[in-house]
């Protein structure tokens, strides 16, 4: 057994390292793939390091309300004079964390019921579809105007959270539908027949197989997640007691009248500026991924 296992260890390495070669390569085809790893290292890096490169509470210039764009501000100032750029910087952290939260949980939860329900067929099929309607028969606005109610999601993991939990019966049918393919294939029987367990072909045989549709679907729920948010804090149904771009569009178009006011325009483009770039970024990601997990695609 050692021995087999010192063998395969060599092979492991060598395809790890076709894999990194094959993914260089297509993001070398495509200069725009490496600007979408840029445009996402670069928003990883503010969420992480924003609230450091400028430190809370930020400062505040009294004789330069609604400033204009200059090189001390780029997007200019709000209606506290506080810099817009700042402002931005700072809170893509919970936008981020938010959407984060989101894609593990909605992808963890439908990937995990899809392939139980896929897999095992039968009792546990018709259960977990059953759930699974249910959970996308639930009105997700309307839903998330109530708990706001109730709830003040303070912090970005509880937007998360929520938001998963009303996402994830899209991504567990189109699991199901992947594994009732995968389940007929040829080294799926071999699996049985060599007795491994159900556990085994699912993690070890199953998962692997649908990790670039997994993938795709972790970015995608991003993308949602940051649209859901930033919609729930533009509507003013949640609190401001955190700074983040929702809340700038909020105050730009209903405390700063961005829409009728050439001043306080920088304001509300700069969040939409970020939003834009953020979702440009993923959907180059995802076209990058199409290619590094397709071989036909490869090939042409």
């Amino acid at each position: 057994m050692t021995a087999i296992l010192e063998n395969t260890r060599p092979v492991r390495v060598s395809t790890r390292r076709d894999f990194w070669r094959g993914v260089r390569r297509v993001l070398r085809r495509k200069p725009s793939r490496i600007a979408g790893v840029v445009i996402l290292a670069l928003f990883a890096a503010m969420a992480l390091f924003g609230p450091m490169i400028y430190p809370s509470p930020l400062p505040r210039d009294d004789n330069a309300l609604y400033a204009a764009p200059s090189v001390a501000h780029p997007f200019g100032t709000d209606f506290e004079g506080t810099d817009v750029l700042a402002l931005v910087v700072t809170g893509a952290r919970y936008v981020i964390l938010t959407g984060l939260a989101t894609a593990i949980i909605t992808v963890a939860l439908g990937t995990a019921l899809g392939l139980i329900a896929g897999f095992h067929r039968g009792r546990w099929d018709t259960a977990l579809m059953r759930l699974t309607d249910l959970q996308l028969t639930i009105p997700g606005l309307p839903l998330l105007l109530v708990l706001t109610t109730l709830w003040k999601f303070e912090s970005p993991l509880e937007m998360g959270l929520v938001l998963g939990l009303l996402g994830w019966g899209g991504v567990a049918r189109a699991v199901r539908s992947q594994t009732l393919s995968l389940r007929e294939r040829g080294f799926i029987e071999a699996a049985r027949g060599l007795g491994l367990s159900t556990r085994h072909i699912i993690v070890r045989e199953l998962l692997p197989g649908m990790a670039p549709y997994i993938a795709m679907n972790v970015l995608i729920a991003v993308t949602g997640a940051i649209y859901a948010q930033v919609g729930l804090f533009f509507l003013g149904v949640l609190p401001f007691d955190s700074n983040n771009w929702g809340v700038m569009l909020n105050l730009a178009v209903f405390g700063g009248g961005a829409l009728t006011s050439t001043a306080a325009l920088p304001y509300l483009l700069a969040p939409l500026l970020a939003i834009l770039l953020l979702t440009l970024g993923i959907v180059l990601i995802v076209d990058a991924m199409d290619e590094i997990f397709n071989p036909r695609l490869r090939e042409e």
